[in-house]
């Protein structure tokens, strides 16, 4: 079947196991982990593409897949349900009698050439399932246009101290690459890749095809692809983002994140900004908070009824916070029971999880101290007074 040519499809590279964020994805891929009280990671590239009037989008899925897969669904809570491009939910293909997992970055979009050629794109934008941020890629495919660019690459100013941390893009003054120096010990610039690539469709599928016929190879844009088109002197050029942007790979990075989002002057405003963020979000009843309840500078999403005390921190759709409860700093996931008395500071409690009464989770830390997040994996209970220490993991 012939589909309308795209000037641009983006590939939404969503497979990753996520080990980082420990027990928050050991039966759920990365990108379907909660973000913000009612919203997941994928709702922030997806939303960034329906806002960037890019309306064909491949989700390349691997690690635990179920529940990503049945939250995108049809694509309709980001008007991607479409005849002619919307959402796609694209598995590592099944050869033959055996099953061949994505081996890296560049194997992944390798495998869905088929996909892309469906559209004959002009562009193809790579995208990751598991940063927070709000992007309009319209304004950057109109630059690598603009440039006759052979790759674009997102790139944001890091501190310099800090370069040494991230893929570096040593430029010219008119943004052209010249260099690409990954963790660089000694960097020349703090031009830090954001991981977010528009490529020219006819030359990205060239070095698909040579680096998977390099058994050398590991598959990979950063390590490979990326070094091989800038060795045969590709224009490549960097792109400059100065919005809120963050990596939420890990669990102190996740809470950061979360905590972000409050405050009068939030860093990363979730309802506010460019283009609204979209999610799947069922039917709850409207949120009951007690009239004792006492809730300072706090997220509190749909659903939930509240009879406790909650300063700082996120509670997801449909959880229930108990008389006496005392909540600080931390980031509750959605469907969460919190009974009576119960004690929680600096934590990220999952989905699902029911904690009874008395229980002490976390606890308060020294400013001079590096803060320790406790973690609780989905559906984890907590008995009648059990405590669960500063940064352990359940």
């Amino acid at each position: 079947m012939n589909f309308p040519k795209k000037r641009c499809v983006a590939m939404l590279l969503a497979g990753g196991q996520g080990s980082r964020l420990l027990v928050l994805t050991e039966n759920t891929a990365k990108p379907a982990v909660p973000f913000g009280g009612k919203y997941r990671i994928i709702d922030f590239p997806l939303s960034n593409c329906v806002n960037s009037g890019i309306d064909t989008v491949g989700i390349l899925t691997q690690y635990q897949p179920l529940e990503l897969n049945e939250y995108i669904g049809n694509g309709q809570p980001w008007g991607l349900n479409r005849s002619h491009g919307g959402v796609s939910v694209l598995p590592p293909y099944a050869r033959s009698k055996k099953s061949e997992w994505y081996k890296g970055t560049a194997n992944a979009i390798y495998q869905n050439i088929p996909f892309i050629e469906r559209y004959d794109p002009e562009n193809v934008l790579i995208l990751s399932g598991d940063h927070i941020y709000r992007m309009d890629y319209a304004r950057m495919l109109a630059f690598h246009e603009s440039r006759d660019a052979d790759i674009t690459i997102a790139v944001r100013k890091v501190p310099m101290e800090e370069a040494s941390r991230f893929g570096i893009m040593n430029t010219n003054p008119d943004d052209s690459i010249y260099e690409f120096e990954e963790k660089p010990k000694h960097p020349k610039s703090n031009n830090a890749s954001m991981g977010i690539y528009v490529f020219k469709w006819s030359v990205l599928k060239k070095y698909l095809v040579e680096d998977e016929n390099n058994p050398n190879s590991d598959n990979d844009f950063g390590k490979n692809v990326i070094p091989a088109i800038l060795a045969d002197g590709g224009r490549m050029f960097a792109y400059h983002f100065d919005g809120y942007w963050k990596d939420v790979g890990t669990i102190h990075s996740l809470w950061e994140a979360n905590m972000e989002t409050l405050g009068l002057h939030p860093a990363f405003d979730l309802n506010g900004g460019e283009g609204r963020i979209y999610a799947r979000n069922y039917a709850l009843p409207a949120t009951y908070i007690d009239t004792h309840s006492k809730n300072v500078n706090c997220l509190i999403a749909e659903g939930c009824e509240i009879y406790g005390d909650i300063r700082h921190s996120v509670i997801s759709t449909g959880c229930r916070v108990g008389r006496e409860v005392k909540i600080e700093d931390s980031v509750i996931m959605p469907n969460v029971v919190i009974e009576d008395g119960a004690i929680i500071r600096n934590a990220i409690i999952g989905e699902g999880c029911h904690i009874c009464s008395g229980a002490v989770i976390g606890g308060t830390f020294r400013e001079d101290e590096q803060r320790q997040i406790s973690v609780l994996g989905k559906n984890h209970r907590i008995e009648i007074n059990q405590v669960v220490k500063p940064g352990e993991v359940l």
